[in-house]
């Protein structure tokens, strides 16, 4: 696998794999890699050859109460992580490669980003889709692959790269889980053995949730309620929101019909984690639905 730190040379290597007409495929990361970015990279692999991968701790997306400073950097181990995985190149340039001094141009994506996370975090979606777009120009990657997990961000992602006529397609893989059914994050290694214990709360919740819809209740309001009360029952863990959202939009639902997300946003201790359920009708015209863990 080789490193490249300096985005001349990254993209000077993008341009060699286009001229040869391979399908390269790209799993931007923050690094601190568990089996969910594996994953990606295994679909990657499926579908592209090469198959880049970048190691970028963003600071552009941390507000000034966030964790930046303390966010996981554990390069050496994700080096190896990427290498067994298959990655062809790793792209790992610093933050002064990629905002040189006076940088100031941002990308915005409105409406979207001002809901859910966008409220939580102000600015958070505007430090993502800036470098994602940055990331994508580098690279030039035909696929791109990111988690469910986090779906709002994706959303987001797949709206600027329509809307800026990018040539890179977005693909959504699943959310990979825990035994106890934990989303897998670079965050859970925040969590004592205790919080870690009482996260397994998220999961509960929208299984409670695809429970009671599978069961025919269909009032957004109902179900909502019936997750935080699923939340709040874990002394542990605190609510900062929870709520059923249609999957284009991200705005509330009223009734459970159309493609929506159960989302989450939860406190462990000061831990903050998120997941999300998607629920879609199983055929075009059905009331039936099938969900998506």
């Amino acid at each position: 696998m080789e490193t490249i730190r300096t985005i001349a040379w990254m993209k000077e290597h993008a341009r060699q794999a286009r001229s040869e007409s391979r399908i390269t495929g790209f799993v931007p990361t923050m690094g601190a890699l568990h089996e969910g970015h594996t994953a990606l990279v295994k679909r990657a692999k499926k579908d592209c050859s090469p198959v880049i991968a970048s190691i970028f701790v963003n600071p552009k997306q941390f507000g000034p109460k966030e964790d930046f400073a303390k966010y996981p950097r554990t390069l050496e181990a994700d080096t190896e992580k990427l290498a067994w995985a298959g990655v062809s190149t790793l792209f790992v340039p610093d933050a002064a490669e990629i905002y040189p001094p006076g940088f100031s141009t941002y990308v915005s994506v409105d409406g979207l980003s001002e809901r859910l996370e966008g409220r939580s975090r102000p600015g958070h979606f505007r430090g993502v889709a800036t470098v994602v777009l940055k990331l994508l120009e580098i690279v030039q990657p035909h696929f791109a692959y990111f988690g469910r997990k986090d779906a709002q961000q994706v959303r987001i992602i797949n709206q600027m790269v329509g809307d800026l006529n990018l040539d890179t397609e977005i693909v959504v893989c699943p959310i990979v889980r825990e035994a106890d059914g934990l989303a897998l994050s670079s965050r859970n290694a925040y969590l004592s053995a205790e919080e870690r214990k009482a996260a397994s709360v998220l999961h509960r919740a929208l299984w409670a949730a695809q429970r009671e819809i599978a069961a025919g209740a269909r009032d957004a309001l109902h179900v909502q309620t019936l997750m935080r009360k699923v939340i709040e029952s874990e002394p542990l863990a605190s609510v900062d929101y929870a709520e059923i959202v249609n999957t284009e939009t991200f705005e509330p639902v009223v009734r459970i019909a159309r493609p929506c997300y159960a989302v989450l946003a939860v406190f462990v201790g000061k831990t903050r984690l998120i997941d999300n359920l998607l629920i879609e009708p199983a055929a075009l015209g059905s009331e039936e639905l099938r969900f998506h863990l």
